[in-house]
């Protein structure tokens, strides 16, 4: 590989562990967070690409915080200790990829672990999946859920929030993805045919649902997707970024059938939202470099759950989550449809 893009997450990871593995900046065991938990994947990267332990003492902190995070009366992890009995999207990917990367690493055979995996996953999915019946229905999955129903925003049936929030549904697709690669990377075992059995199915259920959902005008989605063209709504990046990289890694992979009789081909879905993401978010600088514009900022469900929360949020220039998710997608892009040289030397 290149040696600077690796000295260059060497040097992100050292900033944020010292040499005996303690890991510090903002990180607090004791808040049962479930964000930090999604660098540990880089952690067991660079563990398996230096055999440093400092590494691997930081990932066995991650996993251990795992172990005595709270959880839901179901089971489920609670995103952060104080959003107590609420279980995020975004959360699956943080906490699960690297819950199965460090299983499949240290634990190939811990069925337990395999076993919990797969809950966590259809356990989001059980409690947030959009009913055909509901209003502006996508028949994708609401930004997450309270098990105790007493946020005020909880459903009176599963808790669930009112709104499907785009790259929380972008968290969740690119899970089914990579966790399905981490499994396929192991030997033929039987302690991971459950998991990868929901996966797959999920996959299969939520990836047309993902193609249908994209604007008929551009082939990229809304921001809030269950309140397509309503005033103050808009297209935003970072998901784009993530459900193209999602649809064209399964369909790459196999995880999914790229059939056009099925409704219409993921493939040329994706091909087309990355043609916009290309001509409207990714903008040339002066200085010869790329910029990428139209991400939201954050997201959470430390709210009323309204529609006016997520419009109103900053938009920013250049944030860090959509970047790597775009890098991503030009790799699926030139594997699959060579796309990549025809449209980024246009945009130099």
């Amino acid at each position: 590989g290149n040696q600077t893009y690796f000295d260059y997450i060497v040097q992100g990871i050292d900033h944020i562990i010292d040499d005996d593995g303690n890991v510090g900046a903002d990180y607090s065991f004791d808040a049962f967070s479930l964000d930090p938990i999604g660098t540990g994947t880089t952690l067991l990267y660079l563990y398996n690409q230096t055999g440093l332990e400092k590494y691997k003492t930081a990932a066995d902190t991650f996993r251990r915080q795992l172990d005595e995070h709270p959880r839901t009366a179901q089971g489920q992890f609670w995103h952060q200790l104080i959003y107590p009995n609420q279980g995020w999207l975004d959360g699956i990917y943080m906490g699960e990829l690297f819950y199965a990367q460090y299983t499949a690493t240290f634990e190939p055979t811990n069925q337990t672990a395999w076993d919990d995996i797969n809950a966590q996953f259809q356990l989001m999915f059980t409690n947030t999946l959009q009913n055909a019946t509901a209003p502006n229905t996508t028949g994708l999955l609401y930004h997450g859920y309270d098990f105790s129903h007493t946020a005020p925003w909880a459903s009176a049936d599963r808790g669930h929030f009112p709104e499907v929030w785009d790259r929380a549904m972008g968290w969740y697709a690119m899970a089914l993805v990579d966790v399905l690669d981490i499994l396929s990377s192991l030997s033929s075992s039987t302690s991971t045919v459950e998991l990868r059995t929901t996966l797959l199915s999920y996959m299969y259920i939520l990836f047309p649902r993902i193609r249908d959902a994209a604007s008929p005008i551009n082939g990229v989605w809304w921001l809030v997707m269950t309140q397509p063209g309503r005033t103050g709504n808009y297209f935003e990046s970072s998901a784009a970024a993530m459900f193209v990289y999602a649809l064209l890694r399964g369909v790459r992979m196999g995880y999914v059938v790229d059939d056009p009789d099925e409704g219409g081909s993921l493939t040329e879905a994706a091909k087309r939202a990355y043609e916009y993401i290309l001509g409207n978010w990714v903008v040339e600088n002066v200085e010869g470099t790329m910029g990428w514009e139209g991400t939201v900022a954050t997201g959470s469900l430390d709210t009323t759950g309204d529609f006016d929360y997520y419009i109103n949020q900053q938009i920013g220039l250049n944030d860090l989550k959509p970047l790597p998710l775009q890098v991503w997608s030009m790799r699926c892009c030139k594997t699959l449809f060579n796309a990549l040289p025809w449209r980024i030397n246009r945009i130099r």
